[in-house]
């Protein structure tokens, strides 16, 4: 089996299963980065290499994934060949064919992993998407030319605390008070009264 795999005509397909070691060696030793960004460009999403599968994953990860592949499709193809002929086709000729082959089963591999591969996702946003949220003023009486500090929460439902004051220069916006953000200037949010403050709870 060693003579097999070691044979001169198999040497594309060992140096194949090698590289991929030693990229996923590097990458649990933390010097190499599956998740890094290559970006390929629109050409990734469109035609040939979208069928490969490039652009789908991590450019690192699409080469381990084709080593893998073109060594397991190169070292079945040769033990066919040898079944068939008995003897190993020349690595001139099987290398390209291997290649040839692996090519759409990568493009494929590729696009499962992608579904199931975590993506990166976020939950921060621009402060300027709080405007038009609903706050509340927790400390002090906001005045025009003088804010007080509001809780406000974004449409992840995560709390933000920032400065408002009211957007009429005659109003004032009381502690406990729900306000309408209606504009953002500098550090500081216009705001207005919701409404109801002062009306007895039910």
């Amino acid at each position: 089996m060693l003579d097999f795999l070691l044979a001169s005509q198999n040497t594309p397909f060992a140096a194949a299963i090698v590289l991929m070691l030693l990229i996923g060696g590097a990458q649990v030793a933390g010097l190499g980065d599956f998740d890094a960004d290559h970006d390929l460009g629109d050409a990734a999403s469109d035609g040939l290499l979208s069928l490969l599968g490039l652009g789908r994953l991590p450019l690192l990860l699409w080469v381990a994934l084709f080593l893998m592949i073109f060594g397991i499709i190169g070292y079945a193809g040769q033990q066919f060949w040898q079944a068939l002929t008995g003897s190993l086709a020349s690595a001139w000729l099987a290398g390209p064919v291997a290649a040839a082959v692996s090519l759409p089963f990568t493009g494929a591999g590729a696009r499962v992993l992608a579904q199931i591969m975590p993506q990166d996702e976020t939950t921060a946003v621009a402060v300027d998407s709080l405007v038009g949220r609903f706050a509340t003023i927790q400390t002090g009486t906001a005045r025009p030319g003088s804010p007080a500090r509001a809780r406000v929460t974004d449409v992840h439902g995560h709390p933000h605390y920032v400065m408002a004051e009211p957007d009429n220069a005659d109003q004032v916006l009381h502690e406990g008070e729900d306000i309408l953000l209606v504009r953002r200037e500098g550090e500081v949010f216009r705001a207005i009264s919701k409404g109801g403050h002062f009306l007895p709870g039910l």
